[in-house]
């Protein structure tokens, strides 16, 4: 019998290690037999760049609506993303924000050059023609030309947050791709990535059965994976 695979005792860059060769979905699976079902973000969260996935540490801030330029534009937004350090991914409340670009090339390069994960926000990105280069994943709802300077301002970091419906904190680790984005709670992550990763190679055995002719039925009866 194969050896249980524990992840109790790992430190936070190796759990990034293994949460890295995951997926979304199966995150998602074992979350929900956990009990915790609703931490998928709403599907208007997308990946908005050439680089599709993306996972990491949670990092978070807060951002509203503005009708006016404040007396310091943009101090919180630069103070939050001076703070990532690698394997962070900055998890932003936008407000649903159509009506700018919360995200560019610039901040892209800073947090590249970091090594940050990438960010996923409530909000838009622009600079595509740039960003697109660089191999940084941005997930968000949209884009849009216009800078967000005096339409949308950072007003907290570091708090937990609620982002595309799923509340989320410092500590937390994400998963996106594709198919959506997934938050892990922070105290249960060990948990959660040792049974994804056991349900990975469960599903892969599924899959080799399946490819053989096996029955959907059947291999569902053996297996107990779908």
């Amino acid at each position: 019998m194969k050896a249980r695979v524990s992840s109790a005792n790992l430190k936070p860059e190796e759990l990034l290690t293994f949460l890295g060769a995951l997926y979304s979905a199966v995150v998602c699976d074992v979350l929900d037999a956990m009990g915790y079902r609703q931490q998928a973000m709403h599907s208007e969260v997308r990946p908005l760049t050439q680089a599709r996935s993306v996972f990491g540490l949670v990092r978070t801030a807060r951002a509203v609506p503005m009708s006016a330029i404040p007396h310091e534009p943009y101090k919180l937004q630069m103070a939050a993303v001076d703070s990532l350090t690698r394997g962070d991914v900055l998890v932003v409340d936008g407000q649903d924000t159509r009506a700018c670009a919360f995200w560019g090339e610039l901040l892209t390069t800073a947090c590249r050059r970091k090594g940050v994960h990438g960010v996923v926000m409530t909000a838009c990105t622009r600079d595509m023609w740039k960003i697109n280069k660089l191999d940084f994943p941005v997930f968000g709802i949209g884009y849009h030309p216009a800078d967000d300077k005096g339409r949308l301002e950072v007003v907290e970091a570091g708090q937990p947050v609620t982002v595309g419906g799923v509340r989320t904190k410092p500590g937390d680790y994400l998963i996106g791709d594709e198919d959506g984005v997934v938050i892990i709670p922070g105290e249960v992550s060990d948990e959660v990535i040792r049974r994804a990763r056991e349900k990975v190679s469960g599903e892969n055995l599924v899959r080799n059965a399946l490819a053989a002719g096996m029955p959907v039925g059947e291999a569902f009866k053996k297996f107990g994976i779908l």
